[in-house]
């Protein structure tokens, strides 16, 4: 198991509120945005760039990198640990 992605689920559901949801119910390749994954929205992904910089000291400045970064669980564990490894 990946702590990490585990920590990623937990923060994101705490972050946006999902109440409904479990860390369980999310998927590592699950897409973030998308209906047939969570179902995120714009307003969704400003707040994970306010975990991203709160939990995990990280500033995310460039909207594609965002984009790239935010397409799922293990993109998002990836981009964190390529930041903290740079």
């Amino acid at each position: 198991m990946d702590s990490l992605k585990e920590d990623l689920k937990k923060q994101i559901i705490e972050q946006l509120n999902l109440e409904d949801l479990t860390a369980a119910d999310i998927a590592d390749d699950a897409l973030l945005f998308n209906d047939q994954g969570i179902g995120l929205d714009s307003i969704d992904a400003l707040e994970l760039i306010v975990l991203l910089e709160k939990y995990h000291g990280i500033q995310l400045t460039n909207p594609e990198e965002g984009k790239e970064a935010f397409k799922s669980i293990n993109t998002m564990a990836e981009y964190i640990r390529k930041r903290k490894a740079a």
